[in-house]
């Protein structure tokens, strides 16, 4: 049996706070879904760095994220240790961690699905194959798990939402396009300019410029070819970022990857924004083309798409953004799946190789050959030190878990 309130622990990435104080898209999206979690009525303890300020109950090790230390192993490794020994009485941890698969073995008992937040690239696909029938994998867009390998199924497919309650619909928009994200290549923002420049229209470009490889794109590919009509203004913040997109005419978002979701176009969606992007990825799953944006690979076609952009209804674009990627639509896809995972522990069930749409339930677990409870016998022949140890005592009980922030011992 499943409880119909679930103790759910959440573990983010040490590297960016919960939620993030400008650019973090997982790090918005874990917020999003641990407050709706608690909303919809279930318990939740997220595991995260100090100076998160995520409204649900926390918990961390280190009192203060580190950025410049991004991908450390050592650091990661001691995070998502001291996680698992924190959040083991809860009947499920999401873990959007890549190390923090491997250390729930220490922790058999524990059902555990992840989500992956990247490509199912090289690197990926070798750690995501060492959990297969182990540990669930959540993909965020069709097109993303579609690119997975037949040898790492992905159990089910969420979109993400929005708290829309936080994006307040602008009906009137104004005369500048927007370029929104990180600066560098894949993004498109050189990209974006020659085709603001050639529909003879203004553009405010906002984006991450923290790291060395985008300092230098911005020095060599952009910089040159700022002016009064061409303008960077800098990484900004929520309130910022909703103020740009509400008066945007349109988020202008050439990118030349296949991203795996594209969360700052659902943003401008919520605000009633219309997008003009490519065919790349999963933005054919966000935006409707003619309807809340237009989509293509030709740049002659884009600098067309931003002078007839106008014409398409903002209303549709909100409407979209509250049918689709909602934070309650979100919240309901994760609680039937983890319902699901949570009921079949410690059975063998087979995690189905087709991904489903967002909109649909997660699938049924079928028997087979394969197990979503962890082996009994760990990789990790030394457990994790007492120092580790919560505050509250072992014999406290679950709902111990669930008390006001606190730092490990």
């Amino acid at each position: 049996m499943c409880p119909a309130r679930l103790r759910v622990g959440i573990i983010a990435p040490p590297w960016v706070p919960v939620p993030p104080p400008s650019y973090g898209g997982t790090e918005l999206v874990l917020d999003v879904l641990a407050r709706g979690l608690v909303r919809a009525g279930h318990e939740v303890v997220l595991f995260t760095t100090g100076d998160a300020t995520c409204d649900v109950p926390r918990q961390w090790l280190f009192e203060r994220c580190d950025p410049d230390r991004m991908g450390a192993s050592v650091l990661e490794l001691r995070h998502v240790a001291a996680a698992y020994h924190a959040l083991r009485h809860c009947d499920l941890v999401h873990d959007h961690t890549l190390a923090g698969l491997f250390v729930s073995e220490l922790y058999p008992q524990t059902p555990v699905v992840t989500t992956n937040h990247g490509p199912f690239n090289e690197d990926l696909v070798d750690i995501y194959r060492q959990i297969v029938g182990r540990i669930p994998i959540i993909g965020i867009s069709r097109h993303q798990a579609s690119t997975a390998p037949p040898e790492v199924p992905v159990a089910a497919v969420i979109h993400h939402g929005l708290d829309l309650d936080r994006y307040p619909y602008g009906p009137d928009g104004g005369d500048y396009l927007l370029a929104l994200g990180r600066m560098n290549h894949d993004k498109g923002i050189d990209r974006a300019i020659d085709i603001a420049r050639r529909a003879g229209m203004p553009l405010l470009i906002a984006a991450k410029m923290r790291e060395p490889a985008e300092q230098r794109y911005f020095a060599e590919v952009i910089e040159p070819h700022l002016d009064d009509r061409i303008r960077y203004v800098g990484e900004v913040g929520h309130a910022d970022k909703i103020r740009l997109l509400q008066g945007a005419r349109a988020l202008l978002n050439p990118i030349r990857w296949p991203e795996p979701f594209g969360l700052v176009m659902i943003e401008a969606l919520a605000c009633g924004t219309p997008v003009v992007t490519t065919n790349h990825g999963a933005a054919p799953e966000i935006v409707t083309h003619g309807e809340t944006g237009l989509l293509s690979d030709d740049d002659a076609e884009l600098v067309g798409a931003v002078l007839a952009v106008g014409e398409l209804s903002r209303a549709a674009c909100r409407a979209r953004a509250e049918r689709e990627f909602s934070a309650e639509r979100m919240v309901t896809d994760h609680v039937a799946f983890f319902q699901m995972v949570v009921a079949t522990r410690g059975r063998r069930v087979r995690i189905p190789a087709t991904a489903t749409a967002s909109s649909a339930p997660p699938p049924a677990l079928t028997p087979a050959a394969a197990t979503v409870a962890p082996p009994a016998r760990s990789h990790f022949p030394v457990p994790v030190r007492a120092a580790l140890t919560p505050a509250a005592s072992t014999s406290a009980g679950p709902a111990a878990l669930v008390a006001a922030p606190r730092r490990l011992a």
